[in-house]
């Protein structure tokens, strides 16, 4: 697993790059505010309930929750379940928040 900064992956997105990002959060919480991607509560994921992201293993996949805790988790369950290059996304939403707002 390697770390993303909220800085680095909006400007990847800016750029209109090509992304596989994964939120974990719960479904309020996405409801809330999102940046995208596809959605697999974090349960799912340790239940390896992955199958609408399994074209992903050898993809990039930038994992982000609300805090960076969650998605950590994710990022080695997936590395534990074969995919190859997991991203954490370094203080998650609220990191995001704090610098781009909404």
């Amino acid at each position: 697993m390697q770390i993303i900064t909220a800085e680095e992956l909006k400007a990847r997105i800016d750029k209109g790059e090509e992304l596989h990002l994964l939120d974990v959060r719960e479904p309020h919480e996405r409801a809330e505010f999102n940046i995208g991607g596809a959605f697999v509560p974090l349960g799912q994921v340790q239940h390896m309930q992955v199958d609408e992201i399994e074209d992903w293993k050898d993809k990039e996949v930038i994992c982000y929750c609300r805090s960076g805790n969650r998605s950590g988790q994710a990022c080695m369950l997936l590395e534990s379940l074969g995919f190859r290059n997991t991203k954490n996304l370094a203080g998650g939403m609220l990191q995001w928040q704090e610098k781009f707002g909404r």
